[in-house]
């Protein structure tokens, strides 16, 4: 069964990637949204705007080329003395000779003592056209509408009545152009253009996110140097960033500067404190044991006591006024394996074994800090195991970042058990009490394991309790490391 000591959750502090962190939160994410969304609106505008003016053109050329074709043709024909139409009229375009083409011309009697009828020879079937009372006459005798071609084209009709000579017989004269194919050139001017645009507004687009991608390069380098501080690599941000960039550095860099001297001022007040006491209490110590006695013997234990309760604090003051300013860089391997050989020789008659991970990792910590918790945690493995005790450092899987080396781990566990009689579920929170003893026929004061969860709480991680699979306790302390 499990007995594991509740704690707060390690604070994570570790760098997220770009591409990570390019979503809906990301600023070049938004921007280049922004753009693109501007870009594609324009797009649409110019592509609406080109299109509706290129078809205005194209239909003002189209009416004005059938209305210069209509003229042309009242100019070319005439009537005879008998009343027939006569003339031979060449409009100049080779499609009013091509069958069906949809370009054809007629003229008609539209008055008594006119006779025949003209029409194009691209004009193989009669084309019906409206009734005056469906679209009349202007003043000037025209009038234009669409109807059905002979293949089932659309053509747009020019027509006009027109006095042949000064007896008042008129004719009829209608010209047709092929609406169709005026509107396929327009659909096909507007697949073009739209490829173009496209084609323009997907490099466009690309360029704008490339130079926003850019011109955020300077954050990207601030927050690599952040990290090289914080790893402990560099002591300030190195470098130089554009105008827009280089005050936040500057104060980034008094910020750091004056951390430092906040952590120097602390360090400087604990000596000063440490000094200040440490004499007193020897006083009281040597006073105690010239005294002799049981009265003398307590002085002696009390003071001894006091000064490692300052210790202590001290330690803790320490810690806690340089935790999160500047980072100190600790490899854990051989700092662990020294320990493991130190003790093994001190304990010959327990079996100590020891697993280190492939990766190197890095305490983001004092090394004096770490070694008092392994030396701690050491201690009361081998003071309560019957023949073994085992010693294990990895990283903690899926606790990964993408910064600096690729794969650095930010979270690590150091795991010691012993096939002692470990720690009763119930009595496990009591062990992390200062000063308490489950077992008073055992020496030691009661402290270590108190000053491991002190130390490892300083840190921010988390030290849990539980039965060993050797029988015993099992400590487990995760801490947060660099690389």
């Amino acid at each position: 069964m499990s007995r594991r000591r509740k704690a707060e959750p390690l604070r994570q502090t570790a760098r997220t990637p770009l591409s990570l962190r390019f979503g809906p939160r990301s600023l070049a994410f938004r921007v280049i949204a922004f753009s693109t969304v501007w870009a594609i609106l324009t797009l649409i505008v110019i592509f609406t705007l080109i299109t509706t003016l290129y078809r205005q053109a194209s239909e003002r050329g189209f009416d004005s080329l059938l209305s210069a074709h209509l003229f042309n043709l009242i100019g070319s024909v005439g009537v005879s003395e008998g009343g027939s139409l006569t003339g031979a009229p060449d409009l100049g375009d080779l499609r009013f000779s091509e069958p069906n083409s949809g370009w054809y011309w007629s003229v008609e009697p539209a008055s008594e003592g006119v006779s025949g009828e003209l029409h194009s020879s691209s004009m193989t079937k009669a084309i019906l056209s409206p009734s005056v009372a469906e679209v009349p006459f202007n003043a000037s005798f025209q009038r234009s509408y669409t109807t059905e071609g002979i293949d089932g084209e659309e053509l747009e009709v020019f027509e006009s009545e027109f006095v042949l000579d000064a007896k008042n017989r008129a004719a009829r004269f209608r010209v047709m152009g092929n609406r169709t194919e005026l509107e396929q050139e327009i659909s096909a001017f507007q697949r073009r253009l739209l490829t173009y645009l496209s084609l323009f507004g997907v490099g466009m687009i690309a360029i704008n996110a490339i130079a926003i991608l850019l011109g955020l390069q300077p954050l990207r380098r601030v927050r690599d140097a952040l990290a090289m501080v914080r790893e402990g690599t560099a002591q300030k941000l190195d470098g130089r960033f554009p105008a827009e960039i280089e005050p936040l550095a500057n104060e980034t860099n008094a910020l750091i500067e004056n951390n430092k001297r906040i952590v120097e001022r602390s360090r400087t007040q604990v000596g000063n404190l440490a000094h200040s006491l440490k004499t007193p209490l020897a006083v009281l110590i040597n006073e105690g044991r010239a005294l002799g006695g049981a009265k003398g013997q307590l002085i002696a234990e009390q003071a001894a006591s006091m000064q490692k309760q300052i210790d202590h604090y001290l330690q803790r003051a320490r810690v806690a006024a340089q935790r999160d300013s500047v980072v100190y860089r600790t490899p854990v391997a051989p700092l662990v394996q020294r320990m493991v050989r130190v003790l093994q020789k001190l304990n010959p008659q327990t079996a100590l074994s020891l697993s280190l991970p492939a990766v190197d990792i890095v305490f983001a910590g004092e090394r004096e800090d770490l070694e008092e918790l392994l030396g701690n945690l050491l201690d009361n493995a081998m003071k309560w195991a019957k023949s073994a005790v085992a010693v294990s450092v990895a990283p903690i899987p899926g606790k990964k970042t993408g910064s600096g080396k690729e794969g650095a781990v930010v979270l690590f566990e150091i795991s010691i058990e012993d096939d002692g009689p470990g720690i009763p579920e119930d009595k496990a929170r009591e062990a992390l009490k200062r000063g308490r003893r489950l077992d008073e026929t055992r020496p030691g004061t009661g402290l270590g394991l108190a000053i491991v969860a002190d130390l490892v709480n300083e840190y921010g991680g988390v030290l849990a309790l539980e039965r060993s699979s050797m029988g015993g306790l099992k400590a487990v302390v995760r801490l947060r490391s660099l690389h």
